[in-house]
């Protein structure tokens, strides 16, 4: 595993329970709002070996929840299977934040998951623009119908920059994920300074079939 970052306790990245934040070193996409930036160089000098990260774990028994995989892109890590079983080994719950580029991968490693966020990052049509890598729209719509059939407990989530796309493709993206089954939907506004309010997430939030979590930026 290439790790380049380490979170020993959070909160918020793992609905319901107390986790520890390994982040996976890699991620072959370029979108210009990303906010781990220094993780995207997958040959980048890493901090953390596999080898800290469960020393830490087997100190923290009792005290964590679960672990969840982050990144960069963590499904890019083919010592990842390997790591989920570990952590599972050791009586923690697990947890897989990605953004679904690798469809097949996911698929693989759902069962060894007990939550999944998916960043589904806008419709279809926009996707490669945002990403900068052709083909990766569909990669990722893939990856939510998998993680959709699976059973595992999971969050779609989007982050929603105004400057890429407006609200009446903001609506019809509320659209394709309800069609497909979505039920669980985080949107966070990633605003621009002096932006105006934004109005899509009231309308949104009028006729959306399950649970939606709106956040700002």
């Amino acid at each position: 595993m290439r790790i380049g970052g380490l979170t020993p306790l959070t909160t918020i990245d793992f609905p319901g329970r107390l986790a520890a934040v390994v982040f996976c070193q890699g991620c072959p996409w370029r979108c210009g709002y990303c906010h781990n930036t220094e993780l995207l160089d997958a040959g980048a000098p890493t901090a953390h070996t596999w080898a800290g990260v469960e020393r830490l774990l087997h100190a923290r028994r009792g005290l964590l929840d679960g672990v969840v995989f982050s990144g960069g892109e963590p499904t890019l890590q083919a010592a990842l299977p390997d790591a989920l079983a570990r952590v599972r080994a050791l009586g923690f719950a697990t947890g897989l934040h990605t953004a679904g580029m690798y469809p097949e991968r996911l698929a693989a490693l759902l069962p060894l998951l007990d939550w999944v966020g998916l960043d589904i990052k806008a419709p279809l049509l926009r996707y490669d623009a945002i990403t900068r890598t052709p083909g990766s729209g569909a990669k990722a719509w893939e990856s939510l119908r998998h993680v959709l059939v699976s059973g595992v407990a999971y969050e779609c989530r989007t982050t929603w920059n105004t400057g890429l796309y407006g609200e009446d493709d903001l609506l019809a993206l509320a659209g394709a994920l309800a069609a497909e089954g979505v039920r669980h939907w985080a949107l966070q506004e990633c605003r621009t300074q002096g932006a105006p309010a934004w109005a899509a997430p009231r309308r949104i939030a009028q006729h959306w079939p399950g649970t939606l979590t709106v956040r700002r930026a």
